[in-house]
């Protein structure tokens, strides 16, 4: 793309080294077919450098979940994240009200957050975040609908550097896709691969 275009949406040629190298290897990650990333409009005010990308867990023509993942970048190093960078997201997919009404739920669905990022073998600080469930009930006009419990998990941590203070940025997306699967509801991406679980009880896909 050309330099315009690499600006608006956080990239452009006069960026840190690190984060470009960073940006790169999001851009080349080898990901499962299922799930569709494309990247988009980074937030402008959260640090001097952003890279983002969404993402759908796509089924035919049918769509199972769907998230964003931001990079963040600040070369002068931010006290709260502890280091120069920070990978921000927010995971959504519809449940089965049963599944929804666990109790246990928010702590599992952190668990599948930080165990796909460990079984990745990725080194990690700072986590934090929330994850919430939703319930909508329609009236009158739109009695007809049926009822529909969401799972939404919004979180952040950040990516160890390695040479060059440089993250491992591939290994990061490709553990927050495993994410992504999971709570999709996707059986695991090939044979030994354990890292991606199936939820039980998911609703139905949605029509795209």
């Amino acid at each position: 793309m050309d330099d315009a275009k690499e600006g608006d949406l956080g990239t452009s040629s006069d960026a840190p080294m690190p984060f470009r190298a960073a940006v790169d290897a999001l851009r080349t990650a080898r990901l499962r077919p299922q799930v569709e990333v494309e990247p988009t409009r980074p937030p402008q005010r959260l640090a001097p450098y952003a890279y983002a990308l969404e993402a759908t867990v796509v089924d035919g023509d049918q769509d199972l979940a769907d998230g964003r993942l931001v990079l963040l970048h600040d070369p002068a190093g931010h006290d709260a994240w502890r280091g120069e960078f920070r990978l921000v997201t927010l995971v959504r997919a519809e449940l089965e009200s049963e599944m929804a009404a666990d109790p246990l739920l928010p702590e599992v669905c952190w668990s599948w957050l930080t165990g796909a990022l460990q079984a990745r073998g990725l080194a990690f600080g700072e986590p934090s975040g929330t994850v919430t469930r939703a319930s909508s009930h329609y009236f009158g006009g739109l009695s007809e609908r049926p009822s529909a419990s969401q799972i939404e998990i919004r979180a952040s941590w950040t990516p160890r550097t390695g040479l060059g203070g440089v993250p491992d940025a591939a290994g990061h997306l490709v553990a927050w896709c495993d994410l992504l699967a999971q709570i999709a509801g996707l059986p695991p991406a090939g044979p030994g691969d354990a890292s991606v679980v199936t939820l039980p009880q998911r609703r139905g896909p949605q029509s795209r």
